[in-house]
């Protein structure tokens, strides 16, 4: 089996490799040289052959969108394209038209795992027809945890629904890491507490508070002690503003993810927040986000 990958950033590059280490031959596109296969997408689609899986694997918004327009001109009627980004789910209806008219079917794929997929495995959430669904099967296999099937991928429905998923998961996300952020920040305004790092750590193995996101936060405060070296400010990819606008259309009282979205509009405004700091660490630890560097927002 082969694919092509368009997108070799921190998830695509990594992704490309765990598809290779299961045995499926992988054609990669991105515009620097250094770690491209083809020189463009009409190279890409010239080293496959018919009929195709391309995976694009590029910002979400414009970046997806013109990928797709392209692909829609290059590729072949039976041919399949993937998008594994975090494309908003309204996109998806019409990426899935636009490629229909050429005979080009349409999956979107939320992936969750960040800069951690390669080794962990990345969770998958799948919208579309089950039998392209069934078709890239071997790829999703590839790129999923071990063990049960169930445990880390979903065919959640039709075009649109693995991107909506996606999108209430990062939601979701918001208010772990500010529930976490805010305990620790109560944990160091504590004269009692003499180790909060330690203190979280032990949560890590058997309570009910025990995570992934918890062990990242506990590694963070081991690199960086007291988080000295970022700052609070804290920038949000979209996701989460979506998910208040569905919860809004919805009648959904999101009361937790509402207020972790609006923290880290606050945390870009004059002050400074433990918490967000807190926040800021945990989007590096598990996917590679960049931080703001205290001495950044202090000149």
């Amino acid at each position: 089996m082969q694919m092509g990958l368009v997108g070799l950033g921190k998830m695509g590059g990594f992704m490309r490799t765990r598809i290779k280490d299961a045995g499926i031959e992988v054609v990669g596109y991105d515009p620097r040289p250094e770690v491209t296969d083809v020189g463009s997408l009409a190279e890409l689609t010239e080293a496959l052959d018919a009929p195709r899986i391309v995976w694009v694997m590029v910002p979400s918004g414009e970046p997806t969108r013109s990928t797709v327009r392209t692909l829609s001109e290059t590729l072949s009627p039976g041919d399949l394209v993937i998008d594994g980004g975090n494309s908003k789910y309204t996109d998806d209806a019409i990426n899935a038209e636009l490629l229909s008219a050429k005979g080009i079917s349409y999956i979107d794929c939320g992936v969750s795992g960040g800069v951690w997929g390669l080794e962990n495995g990345y969770g998958l959430m799948c919208g579309g027809a089950k039998d392209d669904v069934a078709r890239a099967m071997p790829i999703f296999d590839a790129l999923r945890p071990p063990g049960e099937r169930a445990d880390g991928f979903v065919h959640a429905g039709q075009v649109g629904a693995g991107h909506y998923a996606k999108m209430v998961h990062n939601g979701i996300e918001y208010g772990l890491m500010h529930a976490y952020g805010e305990g620790y920040e109560i944990l160091d305004a504590e004269p009692l507490i003499e180790d909060v790092t330690g203190t979280l750590r032990a949560w890590t193995n058997g309570t009910v508070v025990r995570s992934w996101l918890l062990e990242l936060l506990v590694k963070a405060l081991q690199e960086d002690p007291g988080l000295a070296e970022i700052s609070d400010y804290t920038t949000d990819s979209g996701e989460g503003r979506w998910t208040v606008e569905e919860a809004i259309r919805h009648s959904v009282p999101a009361n937790v993810i509402s207020a972790a979205l609006f923290a880290r509009f606050a945390s870009r405004q004059e002050g400074g927040s433990p918490a967000l700091k807190a926040v800021s660490a945990l989007r590096n630890q598990f996917g590679g986000h960049s931080v703001v560097p205290k001495s950044a927002t202090s000149e």
